[in-house]
């Protein structure tokens, strides 16, 4: 008997604590559900004392559960400044999203940050939710939020970055990351994007240096080094580039953009048989065509008329646009008649390639074409002056 007045009295304690200094301080009517459950065992408990009866095991059971321990369990959550409401409504809202109820979840989490504006959990939710949905905007507000609350959470230092690129905002995204990498500046992702940005911003030197002090930690990341290169070949630094790609490719020998970026960095260096074997290596699925056609004109260059002929007729049928540009390079009159039309056209309109591919794609082909140009002009000069010397001697 007194142990069941002991519990009486503690239950009692327990549940005027949950009644007011909980529900009617936070006037927060989701403790009413914890009020129900200890209202069950202080209920039970009476019964076994007055009546005498459900004193079998399960029911003892249910009154120290439902009284004593659950809301023990309650006040020292609250105790370390755990939330217990709050945590009801993430746990309500992530079984309502894992259903597939969007729409209720983001009206509970609504529900939350207006309740308790500081809210952690509630912001980071609706920011990925918003995300998800394409809001980009609504979720960065949310990140915001997330941040003010939870300066350490670097994670959606990131996630907002990525969001303002998306939406175009780069100079901010570039903020973002340089303050993310000053704290932390083990974060690979971040140094990646960073280094992207810089790249498509054209801020090459910039690039170079966030990339090199990236490596330091993380310096087999293969597509750290290939920005890395391309930087480098911006920067006309194409033995410093060079070396990159080689890096990459020795990393993952199946990175076929670096083979094709050695490929077109051979051809500078009037190196074709490096330059072959380079485009040979890079052959493969939306690169097949650009590398059959870069081929083409090197065994072109090499007196190779037949592989010549093969590969244009492999690069015309890979990308029919290529054999509408026939008669546009005077490279090719020699061969053009040997290559048949493709009975079906097949024409790459769209190869998702970033701005940073487009961008080093034309600046090496536009060097190429520079060199090519004062390589002539040096050979003419040279000619000129051995025509004038031989003048000159036979006089």
């Amino acid at each position: 008997m007194i142990e069941k007045i002991i519990v009486t009295l503690i239950s009692f304690v327990l549940f005027i604590y949950v009644f007011i200094f909980k529900m009617i301080k936070k006037n927060d009517t989701n403790y009413l559900f914890i009020l129900g459950i200890e209202a069950v065992g202080i209920l039970v408990n009476f019964i076994q004392i007055i009546f005498g009866i459900l004193k079998t095991g399960f029911f003892n059971v249910i009154v120290y559960l439902f009284s004593i321990i659950i809301p023990t369990i309650v006040f020292l959550l609250e105790y370390k400044n755990i939330n217990v409401s709050e945590m009801m409504y993430v746990c309500i809202s992530k079984i309502y999203l894992m259903f597939g109820k969007v729409k209720k979840t983001k009206e509970l989490l609504i529900n939350l940050s207006i309740k308790y504006p500081n809210s952690y959990y509630a912001h980071k939710m609706l920011a990925e939710i918003y995300e998800s949905e394409g809001g980009m905007r609504k979720s960065i507000d949310e990140y915001v939020k997330v941040l003010e609350i939870k300066r350490n959470d670097y994670k959606s230092y990131y996630k907002i970055s990525i969001l303002l690129k998306d939406l175009g905002r780069k100079k901010q995204a570039i903020e973002m990351l340089y303050n993310l990498l000053k704290v932390r500046p083990e974060h690979e992702p971040a140094s990646e994007m960073l280094g992207e940005l810089l790249i498509e911003n054209e801020e090459y030197k910039k690039a170079i240096n966030i990339i090199n002090k990236a490596l330091k930690v993380h310096n087999d990341n293969e597509n750290l080094i290939y920005n890395l290169g391309i930087a480098y070949v911006r920067t006309n630094e194409f033995s410093l580039a060079k070396e990159c790609f080689e890096k990459v490719v020795n990393l993952n020998n199946q990175n076929y953009n670096a083979y094709y970026r050695l490929g077109q960095i051979a051809l500078l260096y009037r190196d074709y048989d490096m330059a072959e074997t380079y485009f040979a290596n890079s052959l493969y699925n939306e690169k097949e065509a650009k590398s059959y056609f870069e081929l083409t004109k090197i065994y072109i260059m090499k007196n190779q008329k037949d592989k010549a002929i093969l590969s244009l007729q492999k690069a015309v049928n890979a990308d029919y646009n290529i054999y509408k540009t026939l008669n546009e390079e005077p490279v090719l009159f020699p061969i053009k008649q040997y290559i048949k039309e493709p009975e079906i056209k097949n024409e790459i309109k769209d190869q998702k390639e970033s701005k940073k591919e487009i961008m080093i794609e034309e600046y090496l082909k536009d060097t190429y074409n520079l060199t090519k140009i004062l390589n002539n002009q040096e050979k003419n000069k040279n000619l000129f002056e051995w025509n004038k010397k031989r003048k000159n001697s036979i006089n």
